[in-house]
């Protein structure tokens, strides 16, 4: 339903105001009676009162004419469709009313018709200058809503992109950052481990922790110096501080980081770049703030690096030696958990006490370049489709912010999966190499079954095959020969063998010694043995 649209009436003739107010079906129009006067004076305060849309008033009247009323109309309602009854003789009075802001004018006589279409053309001039208005008030509400984020933006874009002074200057005013001034330095603030707080945190308590946070930091920077903060990421805040020295902008970092810690349950990370003289350099302070920032890889965060102190370029130092890595790697290929463990925590120890840190960047490579060629090792000794396991512990470490104490956990369980799959597949190996060995010696029973000529079977050393068929069987190999020849014995004995022939066809010259040794083994002759099985089959 359209909105009502009111008119007002002032005539000094009160069977005129009368007529135009009572006569005519405003409401069939859309429009309803604000009110009536009859001289200028009464009906300027009321208008100024009831504040109507449309004001139709004769020109000449009592205590303050027309032309004085529309006038102070226009200056205080300018909103308002003002129009003028007039005879023929006030002609001129009506045109300099058009001219104070009166919208028409009708002359005097006038019909009802007359009176009816003035009104309803001033109604439709007013109605499409309130559609205006409303879309205008619309803009300007849905500006004024989206100012954080076009600010944010562009402050954003400050940081990533090259602009000027004359350009910052311009969008002052508009974006309410009057506090970039120069020198300038670029601090960035990283929550630290806010994902793993937060990652179950309903959106409306997160925004207020958010809210909170930027907060604390922009109150305490406030003590020190002028600033503007903003939003970059969910967990991360961009400074840029009216700059001073180094020593200056690292006590508001550090402020930054007490006050943090003191009011909230999250500790924060700190990059601060160099100090710079123009809005130019915005991008190159920026970027030495990211740099300094990574240097909390090996703090695990709470505290502030400067790009000038701490991360300015160093060269590339080499944790360990190619013969190292080779070291490693052939523990790993053995599948030797301890020595690659211990390798481990030898170079995450050596690469903490080295006397300049190097770039987290090249630490990180380095282990994830030597996690590639342990993955290779495996890939030559197992299916892709088994390494599952393992290359989803390879990502992990890109899921999560990482410290050095993290890449070492990371690394080390990475050894560790690698060295269980190795060590059981060589157990597996093993196991079948010592099965297929108790086969052979199963069916040669009757042969010289001696270790070297056993071990020899299967391609291994004495040695080697002595310790590993204890480790598969339980037992020595002796006693494991020994053991199949005594069952093997048993059973012919049963199948009515004679005890002659059973010694020559287990291998032994002598019947005597079968003898003491199968009674060495259970107690009985053969003899014995026999006639105690045969008695219990009934033969």
């Amino acid at each position: 339903m359209s909105q009502s649209v009111s008119l007002f009436v002032v005539d000094d003739i009160r069977s005129v105001v009368e007529m135009i107010a009572t006569k005519i079906s405003w409401h069939e129009h859309g429009i309803h009676i604000a009110g009536t006067a009859t001289d200028g004076e009464e009906g300027l305060q009321r208008i100024l009162e009831t504040k109507p849309d449309l004001i139709l008033t004769d020109i000449r009247m009592p205590r303050m004419d027309g032309l004085e009323m529309t006038r102070r109309i226009v200056e205080a309602l300018p909103a308002s469709k003002v129009m003028i009854l007039s005879a023929y003789t006030d002609f001129d009075y009506a045109q300099k009313a058009i001219q104070y802001g009166a919208l028409d004018y009708v002359k005097k006589p006038f019909s009802i018709d007359q009176i009816v279409q003035a009104v309803l053309k001033a109604k439709e001039v007013w109605e499409q200058e309130n559609r205006s208005r409303n879309e205008l008030l619309g803009l300007q509400k849905k500006m004024k809503e989206s100012m954080p984020a076009l600010r944010q933006e562009y402050l954003s874009l400050l940081v990533h992109h090259q602009t000027n002074e004359a350009e910052l200057a311009r969008l002052s005013d508009f974006l309410d950052i009057h506090a970039l001034m120069p020198p300038f330095v670029v601090m960035t603030i990283q929550v630290d481990q806010f994902t793993d707080k937060y990652a179950e945190v309903p959106l409306k308590e997160l925004e207020l922790v958010r809210f909170s946070l930027q907060n604390i930091v922009e109150e305490t920077i406030a003590a020190h110096t002028t600033s503007v903060v903003f939003r970059e990421s969910y967990n991360r805040y961009i400074c840029i501080l009216r700059g001073g020295s180094g020593e200056e902008a690292m006590a508001v970092a550090d402020a930054c980081c007490e006050n943090i810690a003191r009011h909230t349950k999250f500790t924060i990370s700190i990059g601060l770049g160099a100090c710079v003289d123009t809005v130019r350099e915005l991008p190159k302070s920026y970027q030495q703030s990211l740099h300094a920032l990574s240097y909390h890889f090996y703090t695990g965060g709470n505290g502030a690096f400067s790009y000038s102190r701490e991360a300015a370029e160093h060269p590339v130092e080499w944790i360990y030696t190619e013969d190292s890595e080779n070291e490693f790697l052939f523990a790993f290929r053995s599948g030797n958990r301890d020595s690659c463990v211990a390798w481990a925590e030898s170079i995450f120890a050596e690469i903490a006490k080295v006397s300049v840190l190097p770039d987290p960047g090249s630490v990180e490579r380095l282990l994830e370049g030597l996690v590639l060629r342990m993955l290779r090792v495996l890939t030559e000794k197992f299916p892709r489709a088994s390494l599952a396991v393992f290359e989803a512990k390879q990502q992990e470490i890109r899921e999560h912010a990482a410290d050095l104490q993290a890449y070492q956990a990371w690394f080390i369980g990475l050894c560790e999966i690698g060295c269980a799959m190795i060590h059981q597949e060589r157990a597996s190996e093993s196991q079948r190499i010592i099965h297929r060995s108790a086969e052979y010696i199963k069916a040669n029973l009757g042969s010289e079954l001696t270790l070297e000529h056993c071990a020899k079977q299967v391609n291994l050393s004495w040695g080697y095959y002595s310790n590993l068929f204890k480790k598969v069987t339980g037992t020595t190999f002796q006693q494991f020969v020994t053991q199949a020849r005594i069952d093997r014995a048993k059973t012919m004995l049963i199948e009515d063998y004679q005890v002659q022939e059973i010694a020559q066809q287990l291998g032994y010259e002598h019947r005597r010694y079968f003898s003491e040794v199968f009674k060495k083994q259970t107690g009985l002759t053969p003899t014995e043995f026999k006639e105690m099985s045969l008695g219990k089959t009934g033969k």
